[in-house]
């Protein structure tokens, strides 16, 4: 049988990976665990995987060209995951490694929490929670209705396509910036990011992450939203300024803002910007069900299964560049 290592520890194993997929793994290949409690860094990415020609990597752990030139039986690398941003994916294709990644089986668990977000910041549901349990009387405050308010969403992707409908149903006006993008249903109204900035009570950040993303949204964006307006980033944290955004939220220019991602390690927000009172911030869990976990995890079996039978993966990124099939 092929030799597998699976990089998760054990807490983001059984988080992300789950009981019911590493059962399958190992009635097809050789398992190797990764049991210790710290993500792998190259060097002892390499001394573990050791005879290894199949890797399941883990968000946390970093697959550079050193690992390739010193791994010579590795074939195949996989994420459990769509983003491969932490696999040199030249150096794999360089190496003749093939580089896969898993479905999008988080977009339904995404869109919920931006669905609580949307609800949190307009009626202070944390806000009010914490003065309760700090032994306080909250505030009573005017909150905020969202059938009749305008959201803006910049990036037209997977998430933002099952999420937009969803809004427009609740009686929302919903703005979409994507350059990229067609947009053919008509309850949706395609604007340039300035203008949809400008015009949205709340505007949702779902764009990729990639160097023409890089601090996409910074002073220039900001200043441009109205002071009552929200801001909430589930999409990276390397497409927000994050000082520019401190200082919109600590000179009341904008209302408030929800962040499940940041510049932290791990992609968590911030701990600089999380503190703040107004705002809401989740430690990167938008993908964190087991429905999500489990349809991404399950994606690495059937990449694995295709390869013990000579079969091409799915999720396959480079496919042309693949070399060493063993």
């Amino acid at each position: 049988m092929p030799k597998l290592l699976l990089t998760y520890t054990p807490q983001k194993r059984r988080q992300y990976y789950g009981a019911r997929a590493l059962e399958q793994l190992h009635a097809v290949v050789d398992v190797v665990l990764h049991e210790a409690n710290e993500p792998l860094a190259p060097p002892s990415l390499i001394a573990a995987a050791r005879g290894v020609e199949l890797i399941v990597a883990d968000r946390a752990t970093a697959v550079p060209a050193e690992v390739f030139a010193g791994l010579p039986n590795l074939r195949v690398v996989m994420r459990g995951a769509v983003d491969i941003r932490n696999i040199d994916v030249a150096a794999a294709s360089q190496a003749g490694i093939l580089v896969t990644q898993a479905g999008a089986g988080f977009v339904k668990s995404v869109v919920e929490l931006a669905l609580g977000f949307l609800v949190d910041l307009s009626r202070g549901i944390s806000r009010a929670t914490a003065e309760y349990q700090a032994g306080r009387l909250p505030e009573i405050r005017v909150g905020r209705q969202l059938s009749g308010s305008t959201v803006g969403i910049i990036g037209y992707g997977r998430i933002a396509r099952e999420l937009a409908p969803l809004l427009a149903a609740l009686g929302m006006t919903v703005l979409v910036s994507d350059p990229y993008a067609q947009i053919d249903d008509r309850r949706f109204h395609k604007l340039p990011m300035d203008e949809l900035l400008a015009r949205a009570d709340y505007v949702i950040c779902l764009a990729i992450a990639n160097e023409e993303t890089e601090n996409l949204l910074g002073e220039a964006a900001f200043a441009r939203l109205k002071p009552e307006a929200f801001f909430i980033n589930l999409s990276r944290g390397n497409l927000v300024d994050e000082a520019a955004l401190a200082r919109a939220l600590t000179e009341g220019r904008i209302a408030g803002a929800a962040m499940d991602v940041g510049r932290a390690p791990d992609q968590m927000p911030s701990p600089a910007l999380a503190r703040l009172p107004n705002v809401i911030a989740t430690p990167h869990i938008g993908g964190l069900t087991p429905a999500a976990s489990e349809s991404q995890a399950m994606d690495t079996v059937r990449q694995v299964e295709a390869l013990v039978k000579g079969e091409i993966p799915p999720g396959a990124v480079n496919m042309d560049k693949w070399t060493r099939r063993g």
